[in-house]
């Protein structure tokens, strides 16, 4: 188990990617750049569909690394098995 110090570091860090992502998917969405630097990499207006992908990786990150640090756990996925009886 992580300590929260170490959670906290974590949620920094996504939080801060989530905001470049979010600046850099606005800046080529609203057209006022045709392409968009990330530390060393170069994004245009093809990238948005992988850029909002990314986005939501991040937002999933940061929603998983804040309920730690509330106290709650990981949610953990159900699967159902429909069944024809």
């Amino acid at each position: 188990m992580t300590n929260k110090a170490e959670i906290r570091a974590r949620l920094a860090f996504w939080r801060s990617a989530l905001e470049k992502l979010q600046k850099a998917y606005i800046a080529l969405l609203n057209g006022g750049a045709k392409s968009y630097t990330i530390n060393d990499r170069q994004l245009t207006k093809l990238d948005l569909p992988d850029l909002l992908k990314q986005i939501k990786e991040a937002e999933k990150m940061v929603d998983e690394l804040t309920a730690l640090l509330k106290g709650q756990g990981r949610r953990r996925a159900v699967g159902v098995i429909p069944r024809d009886w």
